[in-house]
C-alpha cells in the first residue's frame, strides 16, 4: 500500500472517531449531570421542560432556566457549571476555527462559469439551500452535484458518499 493510501485511510479512520465523539457528546443525556452534583428531582424538571441533553442545557439561556418551576438561578448557576464539566466543547478561538476552514473544499457544480460565479463551487461542511421558480435547474444541479461529490479531486480529497432525498418524486420521471 502506497503512502498516500495509508494516510487517508488514516485520515479517514480519525475523521470516523471525531464524528463519534461529536455524536456521543452532542447527545449526551443530562442524566449524567447527576454524577456531578445535581439533584435527581432538578434533572427530571429539566426533562419535563423538554431539556434532555447536555447539548440542550447548553443552547437554553439562563433566563429560561430560571423560568422552570423550582429551579433558582443558584442552580442555574451550578448546572451551567457542571455542564461545562462534562462538555469539553464550547466556544472555539479565531485560530481553531481558521484551522477547521482549511479543511473545507468545494465541489464543482460541473460548470465553469456557475463555479466562478460561486468562488470556485458548492463549500463542503455547510448546508446550502437552492431555490427558484419551476424548470430553472435545481434538481438538475442536485443530480450533478451527486456525481461530482463522488469523483476524486483536489488536495487528496478522494470521493464522498451521497444519500439523494427525492421529496417530488424527480428520480422515476427520469426512468420512464
Amino acid at each position: 500500500m502506497s503512502i498516500l493510501a495509508e494516510r487517508e485511510d488514516q485520515a479517514v479512520e480519525e475523521n470516523l472517531q471525531n464524528d463519534d465523539d461529536y455524536e456521543e457528546s452532542f447527545f449526551q443525556d443530562i442524566d449524567s449531570l447527576q454524577n456531578h452534583g445535581i439533584n435527581v428531582a432538578d434533572i427530571k424538571k429539566l426533562k419535563s421542560s423538554g431539556i434532555c441533553t447536555i447539548r440542550g442545557v447548553q443552547m437554553t439561556t439562563r433566563k429560561k432556566l430560571c423560568n422552570i418551576k423550582g429551579i433558582s438561578e443558584a442552580k442555574v448557576d451550578k448546572i451551567k457549571e457542571a455542564v461545562a464539566k462534562i462538555s469539553s466543547d464550547g466556544f472555539l478561538t479565531g485560530l481553531q476555527v481558521s484551522e477547521k476552514r482549511k479543511q473545507v473544499f468545494k465541489i464543482s457544480t460541473g460548470s465553469t462559469e456557475f463555479d466562478n460565479l460561486l468562488a470556485g463551487g458548492i463549500e463542503s461542511m455547510a448546508i446550502t439551500e437552492v431555490f427558484g421558480e419551476f424548470r430553472t435547474g435545481k434538481t438538475q444541479l442536485s443530480h450533478t452535484l451527486c456525481v461530482t461529490t463522488q469523483m476524486p479531486g483536489n488536495r487528496g480529497y478522494c470521493g464522498g458518499k451521497v444519500i439523494f432525498i427525492d421529496t417530488e418524486n424527480t428520480l422515476y420521471h427520469l426512468t420512464q
